[in-house]
């Protein structure tokens, strides 16, 4: 697809023709991809506009000029040299907007109020669309502006890379078919914890924009507030990342649709063990060796219970392994 370096489709299809039999006249385009007269002509013109075609003097067929394709490897690459130029000056230019932006004197200042439903709605898609690295998220039991099946932004920015995590009230748990929608979300990467209560629905991205309600006690009021990188913004990421210390990740369950939360008591015997020579600084092979294991099972049961704790390295493992009663 040549789209994105400027070719519309006649264009693209008659450079293809022209790149196949190295030189024709506009009846023999015609001919040879069924496009009429006027629109081969008129492809002609832009390739050779755009240094993509040109005539080399060649006696004309029937008194109709013939044209050769300029080499593909020069004449594509400097397009795709050029939109690349263009891309690179335009993120600089979003960049600069946003800067502008953010540091505008503005009332009241950090904090942007939206009442309007669709305006909060669009705006929702819209900073997790321009998400870079992670999305943290708290879902209360209600989500009424925006339920949780029709935030198609979430699984988009989860398939090109973006981590999301997670709060999950308990209470929300027993919504309709919100287990299934969980089970689906974690199949996708998402890390989920639940906790007893969220006090608000709110979502952080990157570190540098949060989206939570107005009105804390309104019911279903569509009014919200995004805060911009700030102090206020900062405690909200502290308040985040103390609270999903203290959560429970949650698992598939057994039965399909449905999810369960870890505790201690559900680790296997063979994990516990593991687990406890290894918080005692045993190493891997040591580990092997007592338990009369491969090393590659040592090495998987602790993946598997890093991946229980919701975690990424050992020393956060032995972190969820004391909070957590495991140890």
């Amino acid at each position: 697809m040549l789209a994105p370096l400027g070719l519309d489709s006649v264009e693209e299809e008659i450079y293809r023709q022209l790149v196949a039999s190295r030189r024709a006249c506009a009846a023999e385009l015609a001919a040879a991809t069924g496009r009429s007269d006027a629109a081969v002509r008129a492809a002609l013109a832009g390739l050779v506009e755009r240094g993509l075609a040109g005539t080399p003097g060649d006696a004309p067929v029937d008194g109709d000029p013939v044209f050769v394709p300029a080499p593909p490897a020069v004449a594509l690459s400097a397009l795709l040299r050029q939109r690349q130029d263009d891309l690179r000056q335009a993120e600089s230019d979003v960049a600069a907007l946003a800067e502008q932006y953010r540091t505008a004197d503005l009332a009241p200042g950090v904090i942007e109020v939206i009442a309007d439903v669709d305006t909060v709605r669009r705006r929702f898609f819209q900073i997790q669309e321009a998400a870079r690295h992670e999305v943290l998220s708290m879902v209360p039991p209600d989500l009424r502006v925006v339920p949780h099946r029709e935030n198609t932004a979430e699984q988009a920015s989860m398939k090109r890379g973006v981590r999301y995590r997670a709060l999950l009230d308990r209470r929300a748990l027993s919504a309709p078919d919100m287990q299934a929608d969980i089970r689906a979300s974690m199949a996708l990467g998402q890390e989920i914890r639940i906790v007893d209560a969220v006090p608000v629905k709110m979502m952080i991205v990157d570190g540098e924009i949060a989206m939570l309600p107005l009105h804390h006690d309104a019911d279903g009021s569509p009014a919200s507030i995004l805060v911009h990188r700030s102090g206020p913004l900062a405690a909200l990421v502290a308040y985040f990342e103390s609270a999903w210390e203290r959560a429970y990740p949650l698992r598939p369950a057994p039965a399909p649709d449905e999810v369960t939360e870890l505790s201690g008591g559900e680790l296997e015997d063979g994990h516990m063990q593991v687990l406890a020579l290894l918080l005692s600084g045993q190493t891997d092979q040591a580990i092997a060796t007592q338990l009369e294991i491969s090393l590659r099972t040592v090495h998987r049961r602790i993946r598997q219970l890093m991946n229980a704790a919701g975690v990424d390295t050992r020393v956060q493992l032995g972190w969820a392994a004391a909070r957590n009663g495991w140890a």
